[in-house]
C-alpha cells in the first residue's frame, strides 16, 4: 500500500520568473509560497497515484511569488519513446493558461539532451499557486543523444535569447575594441535568422596583393543547438551576377546556437573564373546540392 514512499524523484527542478516566459512584469517579493497540488479535471488517476503525487509535492521546496517551475518526477522509455513526468508549478495569484512552448531536456552536467515544442494549453487552467503533474513525450527525433540518464536530468522552459555575436579567440585578439563594437551593433541590428536556419551574410570582399579573393562572412546560426562545420563549399558572384569563384573549405569551426560568427575565406587566384572582377556588388552562398 505504501510502495510510493520507495519511489524517489528522478529529476531536478528548474525555476524562472514568470515574466521571462509570459513577457510581463511582475512584482518581485522575498516571501515564500507553497504550491498546492492540482490535477487536470479529466485526468484518470488511481488513489495510490494521488497519494504518490501528494507525497512528492509536499517534499518540493517553496517558490517565491510570480515564479514558474518544472520539477522532474520520472523518466521512462516505452515503445521507443521517452515519457517525462514533471510537476508544472507557478506562484501567480491568478489562474494561468499557457500556450505552445519549447521545453528543453537537460542532462546532469548542463548538456542539452532534447528539445520539443509542447501544446501546454492541454494542461488546462492552472489554479493560483498550484502544482500539476503532467507527462511530456519525447520521440527519438526530439533527442540529441541516444540514451537518457535515469537521474539528474531536468526539464526547462526555453527562453528567447537575443541573437548574439560569437567570435573565435583569434578574432578577439586581432580586432580593435572599436571594430568589435561595430560587429556587435551590426549583429543586433539585423533580423535574426529563422529558427533552424543557417545562412551566410557577406561583410567584405577584396582582391589582395597576391591576386587571391578574400571574402569575410557572418555565419548565422538560427538553430537552438550548436552547429559544427567541417566542409563548406562556397560560390561567389560579382556585380555582373556571374560566378567568379568556387571553392570548398575544410574547417573545424563551431557556430554556437543563436549566434553569428565572422570568418574569412581565401579563394586562391587559381580558383577565380574571371580576370576582371567587379566587387562593387557581390554575394556568396553554398551551391545547391
Amino acid at each position: 500500500m505504501l510502495s510510493f514512499f520507495k519511489r524517489k524523484k528522478q529529476g531536478e527542478d528548474s525555476t524562472i520568473d514568470a515574466g521571462q516566459l509570459l513577457e510581463k512584469e511582475y512584482e518581485q517579493k522575498e516571501e515564500w509560497v507553497k504550491t498546492e497540488l492540482s490535477f487536470h479535471p479529466h485526468m484518470r488517476i488511481s488513489t495510490e497515484q494521488k497519494y504518490y503525487f501528494q507525497f512528492l509535492n509536499n517534499e518540493l521546496p517553496p517558490l517565491k511569488p510570480n515564479q514558474l517551475s518544472l520539477s522532474g518526477i520520472e523518466l521512462k522509455k516505452e515503445n521507443g519513446r521517452y515519457i517525462v513526468t514533471a510537476f508544472i508549478r507557478h506562484t501567480l495569484n491568478q489562474s494561468l493558461s499557457l500556450g505552445d512552448a519549447p521545453l528543453l531536456l537537460i542532462g546532469p552536467n548542463g548538456e542539452l539532451l532534447g528539445r520539443k515544442v509542447f501544446p501546454l494549453k492541454e494542461l488546462g487552467e492552472l489554479p493560483p499557486n498550484s502544482s500539476r503533474p503532467w507527462s511530456f513525450v519525447f520521440s527519438e527525433n526530439d533527442l540529441f543523444v541516444k540514451e537518457l540518464p535515469e537521474t539528474g536530468w531536468k526539464l526547462a522552459f526555453e527562453l528567447k535569447k537575443q541573437h548574439a555575436l560569437d567570435m573565435e579567440e583569434s578574432w578577439e585578439k586581432s580586432l580593435s575594441d572599436e571594430d568589435k563594437q561595430k560587429l556587435e551593433q551590426l549583429v543586433r541590428s539585423l533580423t535574426p535568422p529563422k529558427e533552424g536556419e543557417l545562412n551566410f551574410m557577406g561583410l567584405q570582399a577584396k582582391i589582395n596583393e597576391e591576386g587571391h579573393l578574400v571574402v569575410t562572412l557572418l555565419i548565422r546560426n538560427g538553430s537552438y543547438k550548436n552547429i559544427r562545420l567541417e566542409q563548406l563549399p562556397l560560390v561567389v558572384e560579382d556585380a555582373s551576377k556571374e560566378i567568379v569563384a568556387r571553392g570548398s573549405f575544410t574547417l573545424q569551426l563551431e557556430v554556437k546556437a543563436n549566434t553569428s560568427k565572422p570568418w574569412t575565406f581565401i579563394f586562391p587566384k587559381s580558383l577565380l573564373t574571371k580576370e576582371h572582377i567587379d566587387l562593387s556588388e557581390w554575394r556568396v552562398y553554398p551551391p545547391q546540392q
